[in-house]
């Protein structure tokens, strides 16, 4: 066992290397000069789509409405990685680790509408009569047969990822956070999750786009509220909290009370790392939602999907990351949650710490919802939908698992897997890129 997790530990260096953060950056830089800087200059049309999009329209073809599907998206993007993860990157890489999450935002907004584009364009009608997409599908019947073997490692990546990222570690930081706030016993919150997402996916992407379009809004606005008060009682340290974003974001963060300093490259990878982590750009999973969204226009769907980056990354995590720095606590010594927490609670004395309680156990709870769907989608690609009631029951019935057991190993092989269903994603962004930029441009001369 140990051999294994010295190996699996090694490969996860390798896949969340260098290499593979500069592929990442470069492809979506790729895209976003290739489509013009449309991602950029389109935002206000994007976020006006979402507004029409919150209906379905019976004149278009798809089982649940826009903003649905992209509310289902920002449930599996907006979790841990929103409060844990922008707080450990800044602990590993210090303030510049920021401006690196931004850079991958910005350009992660051209990978996520290309990666729409492509799920909406080759999706095609399950053995249930309901639209199925994803980087699966836009690989098979986009590159050909001979490339099937690509889409179907995607699907074997994800739907294993899935049970871990997706399931199992975000509830045990449910449990654990809980346990430390509120003294609630880790299995009773094990066995209401996994009751409460049972009811919920067992409905299917129907019920799971109705919980998400009625949560996920809720939560961001709470959490974004939340972090609003306490950067004004932090006000006067916003201007030094930005400088220090950009000074660090080039030059290394020195030592300083108990955070160890950081070099421009941690900044850089760190960032980038745990950027890409939060809003998924790059990993093909935002396609598979959208796919299932009403539409007639894969361009259309393309400018609503890459608002979930947006918002995910240049709205949430730059609030929790101000919030932090701008209460002085990032040199510390503490990391992950328990850092945003003490930021939040040194604005809000005794209430601070239980809201940010809250907002991770809603967080992680609408992760797991949006996640089953993935990992759902990517078991009927490779088995067929006869998969679908048996995964169901699976994936509802290892929550409480989650919420008990110790996930180190999990936790590591499931980041693992994660993003290793960058690399087919990735290949097939770049060589169906054409059919990104022709159909963008054939859809903008008509409007």
């Amino acid at each position: 066992m140990e051999l294994l997790h010295t190996w699996v530990n090694d490969l996860n260096g390798l896949v969340w290397g260098v290499p593979m953060l500069i592929l990442i950056l470069c492809t979506g830089l790729f895209l976003m000069l290739r489509l013009k800087l449309m991602p950029l200059a389109k935002l206000g049309t994007g976020f006006r789509l979402m507004w029409k999009g919150r209906t379905k329209d019976d004149d278009e073809s798809g089982e649940i409405s826009p903003f649905q599907a992209l509310m289902t998206c920002l449930a599996a993007t907006v979790g841990t990685g929103n409060i844990a993860g922008v707080a450990t990157a800044i602990f590993l890489g210090g303030p510049g680790a920021l401006f690196w999450m931004w850079c991958t935002a910005l350009v992660g907004m051209a990978t996520k509408y290309s990666e729409v584009v492509l799920a909406v364009h080759y999706r095609e009608k399950g053995e249930r009569g309901e639209h199925v997409g994803g980087p699966m599908y836009a690989i098979r019947n986009g590159l050909g047969p001979r490339w099937a073997w690509l889409g179907g490692a995607f699907a074997l990546f994800g739907g294993l990822a899935g049970f871990g990222i997706g399931n199992m570690v975000q509830v045990n930081s449910m449990a654990q956070a809980l346990d430390a706030t509120f003294a609630i016993p880790l299995w009773v919150t094990g066995v209401v999750t996994m009751v409460v997402v049972g009811l919920v996916i067992l409905g299917g992407i129907k019920r799971i786009g109705a919980v998400a379009s009625s949560l996920v809004p809720a939560m961001c606005i709470a959490y974004i509220i939340a972090a609003i008060v306490v950067l004004i009682v932090h006000a006067e340290a916003i201007p030094h909290a930005l400088g220090l974003v950009f000074t660090h974001a080039f030059t290394p963060a020195a030592a300083t009370g108990g955070f160890a300093g950081a070099a421009v490259m941690a900044a850089i990878r760190f960032g980038v790392a745990r950027g890409i982590f939060s809003n998924e750009a790059g990993l093909g999973t935002a396609g598979i939602a959208q796919a299932a969204g009403t539409t007639n226009s894969a361009v259309r769907s393309g400018m609503i999907g890459m608002l979930g980056t947006f918002i995910d990354t240049l709205v949430i995590c730059t609030m929790t990351g101000l919030a932090i720095l701008c209460s002085g606590l990032w040199t510390s010594g503490q990391s992950g949650a328990a850092l945003s927490a003490a930021a939040f609670e040194s604005a809000m004395p005794g209430v601070g710490g239980v809201i940010l309680t809250v907002a991770l156990v809603v967080f992680a709870f609408t992760t797991i919802l949006g996640w089953s769907y993935y990992c759902e989608r990517c078991w009927e690609f490779l088995a067929g939908a006869k998969t679908i009631l048996p995964f169901r029951i699976v994936f509802v019935a290892a929550v409480p698992f989650g919420a008990i057991a110790h996930l180190d190993f999990a936790w590591l092989l499931a980041d693992t897997l994660n993003g290793l269903m960058a690399i087919p994603n990735l290949i097939s962004l770049l060589l169906l890129s054409p059919v990104v930029v022709k159909l963008t441009r054939d859809y903008f001369a008509k409007a």
